[in-house]
């Protein structure tokens, strides 16, 4: 399933995010990378985010496009993550990916936790 990064896509990967990720797949010196974007059960508050880098496509997997980068989502974790936008920050504490999810009714101090 492929969709290309509009206004209303149902996921928004932001523009700090989609630099920060190709300038790590520069760093991999691996232009087949895609970055997937996960939940799975765990963390503080019930389900966690995850992201890896991945060169495999599953058939099943949903494909957003933005900025010539490919971004992979699994049909669990894309109902989960719908209406969501994914950023990168840095500040003093650190630097990380963000996930803003409107799906999420509560959310565990350090961002990475949440439930629904």
């Amino acid at each position: 399933m492929s969709e290309q990064q509009t206004d209303n896509n149902p996921i928004i990967f932001t523009e700090n995010c989609c630099v920060k990720v190709r300038d790590l797949i520069a760093e991999e010196n691996n232009p087949d990378l895609k970055l997937r974007v996960f939940v799975n059960g765990g963390g503080c508050s019930g389900f966690q985010y995850g992201f890896t880098f991945d060169e495999i496509v599953n058939d099943d997997d949903f494909q957003i496009s933005k900025d010539e980068l490919t971004f992979l989502v699994d049909p669990m974790s894309y109902q989960y993550l719908i209406g969501a936008e994914i950023d990168y920050t840095e500040s003093l504490h650190g630097s990380q990916f963000v996930i803003r999810n409107p799906n999420a009714t509560t959310t565990c101090g350090c961002g990475s936790s949440f439930s629904v």
